[in-house]
Formats: C-alpha cells, sequence, structure tokens
C-alpha cells in the first residue's frame, strides 16, 4: 500500500477523538491522546490483519535507528507490535502519557 493512501485522519475508537494525518512524511497509526492503535496490520504498513482489535499502549521500547517506540497489545488476539512515536508533527502523542508507561 502506498504511503500517501495510508497517511489518513480518522476517527479513534477508543477515545473517539478526531485524529489528523502526519505532516511530518511518516504516517499515523495511533491516536496521540490515548495513545491506542488499531490491529489492521500483519506487516507494517500492509492492512491486511481481519483481527481489527483495540490495540493497548503497555510499555516503550528504545531502538538506536528508530528511537522510542511504543509497545502495543491487541486485546482481542494478544499480539504485541511496536509503535514509532509521532513528536514533530500536528496533533503530536501526549509525552505526559507516553512517559507514564516506563513503568
Amino acid at each position: 500500500m502506498m504511503r500517501s493512501i495510508e497517511n489518513t485522519g480518522f476517527i479513534c475508537l477508543n477515545c473517539h477523538k478526531k485524529i489528523e494525518k502526519l505532516t511530518n512524511g511518516s504516517y499515523r497509526n495511533h491516536c496521540p491522546f490515548c495513545l491506542y492503535s488499531l490491529h489492521v496490520d500483519k506487516h507494517p504498513g500492509d492492512r491486511a490483519s481481519t483481527c481489527g482489535g483495540l490495540m493497548a499502549p503497555i510499555g516503550l521500547a528504545y531502538k538506536s535507528k528508530k528511537g522510542w517506540q511504543l509497545i502495543h497489545c491487541c486485546q482481542r488476539c494478544g499480539i504485541q507490535v511496536v509503535n514509532k512515536i509521532a513528536i514533530d508533527t500536528v496533533q503530536p502523542d501526549d509525552l505526559q502519557k507516553v512517559t507514564t508507561l516506563q513503568g
């Protein structure tokens, strides 16, 4: 799937806020307010998963090439994935909520 198609706004299914598309050249895959995501990918960006479960933010991971990432766990099937934190864009991730995930 092309990045221009993936980079779209959406309504968060967890907190119901209107989320705008990213403006930093990447694409958004989680809500910047509640940090929840939706299980729509089998592999990043492919939109091939049929699960559709809400993915709760459960922690943080640090990768030297990607920086800080949110760890999400699907509330339906239990799969865990990491997603890059969005900061230099419209509607940046709520860093106060992100820091509470550090444990």
